[in-house]
């Protein structure tokens, strides 16, 4: 049995199905990424996976064990930081650790807390508050604060959806590395596929809503660590890339069918101008050209 295993899971709102019979089993240890379109079900997905929403048909394990509500073992990060604006990065992180790890002594979870902001490079900001960060640290704080509850699965948002070009790649590279480290069970969700290969063991496509479901996984062999420069000109990373972004185009074309149908159009008949206008000129009455005419015509519709 898997760690983390999905079972013929579907996930309605109301009339809206979002997502239809998926399946999903992930080792220990494995950093898989899911990539899809925007609106496709993503963040649906990863809340079902951290066990905010219940699915609406199917079950989701950890374990073998059925997932009922969310838990620490489960750390997410967020699109959009979540911090408390009024708290500082220490703040922020010792909130979460003190919760958790009610059970410590103030001093080991000091030093639990400090420890896990460094990790992310920001030890020289522990006191500064968020409106006085960039939107990449405000992001750090947020993956060290998850980090620090000590989660067995880390799931991450789409972290980097909203950075710029230079922080997002700086921030993959960090992840990365601390997951190298840490070895913990991450998934993420994205939609970008050099993201996804940079970072992920495995990548498996999302397929087009509504009623997305997962298409087959994509092993990604590349050898660790990775580095960007490199990627842009291995011949590996390019077909990976390419199916990749393959499977998610051909998931968005749907079955069409034939239907012929007779088409009555209206009983008039366009005239010449040309013809018109030397009419007038010379003082003739124009006589209207009418006709009536049947036209066959194929269209496709969707089924």
């Amino acid at each position: 049995m898997s760690f983390l295993e999905v079972r013929n899971v579907s996930r309605s709102y109301g009339p809206s199905h979002v997502l239809h019979d998926i399946n999903l089993s992930i080792e220990e240890g494995e950093f898989v990424a899911i990539i899809g379109y925007s609106g496709s079900g993503k963040t649906t997905l990863m809340s079902l996976l951290a066990g905010l929403i219940p699915p609406s048909t199917g079950t989701v394990k950890l374990e073998g064990k059925a997932m009922d509500g969310p838990g620490p073992d489960r750390g997410i990060v967020f699109q959009n930081y979540s911090l408390l604006p009024w708290l500082s990065v220490y703040e922020n992180v010792a909130l979460a650790v003190d919760q958790v790890f009610s059970q410590w002594t103030a001093d080991e979870r000091r030093k639990h807390t400090e420890k896990h902001i460094r990790m992310v490079n920001l030890g020289h900001a522990m006191e500064k508050v968020p409106s006085e960060l960039s939107g990449g640290m405000r992001q750090r704080v947020s993956v060290a604060r998850t980090l620090a509850l000590n989660p067995r699965i880390l799931l991450l948002d789409e972290p980097l959806s909203a950075l710029d070009a230079l922080t997002r790649g700086t921030l993959q590279e960090e992840i990365a590395r601390i997951w190298q480290e840490d070895r913990k069970t991450v998934v993420l969700i994205t939609n970008d596929p050099d993201e996804a290969l940079l970072m992920a063991d495995r990548v498996i496509p999302l397929s087009a809503g509504p009623g997305a479901t997962l298409l087959d996984s994509i092993s990604v062999p590349l050898a660790r660590p990775r580095d960007r420069k490199a990627l842009i000109e291995d011949h590996e990373f390019k077909r990976l890339r390419n199916e990749i972004i393959d499977r998610l185009m051909g998931s968005k074309t749907k079955p069409t069918a034939a239907l012929t149908k007779k088409l009555v159009l209206p009983d008039i008949q366009p005239e010449d101008i040309s013809l018109i206008t030397s009419r007038f000129a010379f003082g003739a009455k124009r006589k209207s050209k009418r006709r009536s005419e049947q036209q066959t015509v194929k269209v496709e519709v969707e089924v």
